[in-house]
C-alpha cells in the first residue's frame, strides 16, 4: 500500500468474538489513519490500530442513527481525497446487510481507490458458536440470509417486514437464518406457519452471538415469541429457523452424558 494515495478499505470485522476477523483486515486496521466504526464492533479490535488513528463512531441501532449513510460517503471521501488510508469497519461481513455495496459505488462513482475485505457474517459465525450447522446431511441442504426489516430511512425508523417474501420462503429453503427481526418475531412465526411451515419447527435465537454474553434461547414456530418475551431478548440478535436447530440440542445431551460420566 501506498503512503500518500488515499484509498478506503470496507472491511468485515466479523461476528462479535475479535478474534474471527481475519489477519488481512487486522492488517489494514494496523496500517489505518482513520478509522470509521459500528456499533457492534468489537472495542478490542481498534486497540491494534496505531495511537494516532482518528477514529470516528458512526454506528447505527434500532431508531438511532449516529451518522446518516450520506454523512458516511461524505467522510470516507474526505479523509481519503486528503490521501489518507481509511478503514470502514463493519460488523459481519461488510457486504451482507451491511451496506458496503453502496460505499463501494459511492467511492468509483467519485473516482477513489477501495477495497473490499471479506469477514464471517453472523449467520455463518453466530450459529457455529451456538453449535447449530445451517446445512447438515440429511436434514439441510440449503440456508438462506434473510433481513426482516427493509431499508430504514435515515430518521432511524423501519419501514415493515411485510416487504419479505415469507410465501416463498417458507417452503422453498431448509434453513432460514433472519436478521434484525427480534421486534417482528411474532409476525415472521405467523407468516411462515402460515405459508406452510408446521408449527413445531425449532426456532433458536442467538443474542450476542460469539461474545462471552452470548445467550441462545431455542423453542417452536408457535412458542418461540412467548419465550423471547419472558427471557427479556435485546439486539443484536439472530433467528434460526429449521430443523437443524435440533443439532444442537443433541450436542447438548451429548455434552451433558459425558459430563455426567466423568462427574
Amino acid at each position: 500500500m501506498n503512503r500518500g494515495q488515499g484509498m478506503v478499505s470496507i472491511i468485515g470485522a466479523g461476528p462479535g468474538d475479535p478474534e474471527l476477523i481475519t489477519v488481512k483486515a487486522l492488517r489494514r486496521i494496523e496500517q489505518a489513519d482513520v478509522i470509521l466504526y459500528d456499533r457492534l464492533v468489537s472495542e478490542e479490535l481498534l486497540q491494534y490500530a496505531r495511537p494516532e488513528v482518528r477514529r470516528i463512531y458512526c454506528g447505527k441501532s434500532p431508531g438511532l442513527h449516529h451518522m446518516s449513510q450520506q454523512a458516511i460517503h461524505r467522510t470516507l471521501l474526505q479523509h481519503a481525497s486528503a490521501g489518507l488510508h481509511v478503514v470502514r469497519l463493519k460488523g459481519g461481513d461488510p457486504l451482507v446487510f451491511g451496506r458496503g455495496g453502496e460505499e463501494a459505488l459511492f467511492l468509483q462513482e467519485h473516482g477513489m481507490d477501495y477495497e473490499i475485505v471479506p469477514g464471517v457474517t453472523a449467520a455463518i459465525g453466530a450459529a457455529a458458536g451456538a453449535d447449530i450447522p445451517l446445512t447438515h446431511r440429511g436434514i439441510a441442504t440449503s440456508f438462506a440470509c434473510v433481513t426482516a426489516s427493509r431499508a430504514q430511512s435515515e430518521a432511524g425508523s423501519e419501514s415493515a417486514g411485510d416487504g419479505v417474501r415469507w410465501d416463498l420462503l417458507a417452503g422453498s429453503v431448509d434453513t432460514l437464518a433472519i436478521y434484525m427481526g427480534v421486534s417482528q418475531l411474532q409476525q415472521i412465526c405467523t407468516e411462515l406457519v402460515r405459508y406452510g411451515r408446521p408449527a413445531d419447527t425449532p426456532v433458536a435465537i442467538i443474542e450476542n452471538g460469539t461474545t462471552a454474553v452470548q445467550r441462545v434461547l431455542t423453542g417452536t414456530l408457535e412458542d418461540i415469541h412467548a419465550i423471547a418475551q419472558a427471557a427479556r431478548l435485546g439486539n443484536p440478535a439472530l433467528i434460526i429457523v429449521g430443523e437443524v436447530v435440533r443439532v444442537r440440542e443433541q450436542l447438548m445431551q451429548i455434552r451433558q452424558q459425558a459430563q455426567t460420566m466423568i462427574g
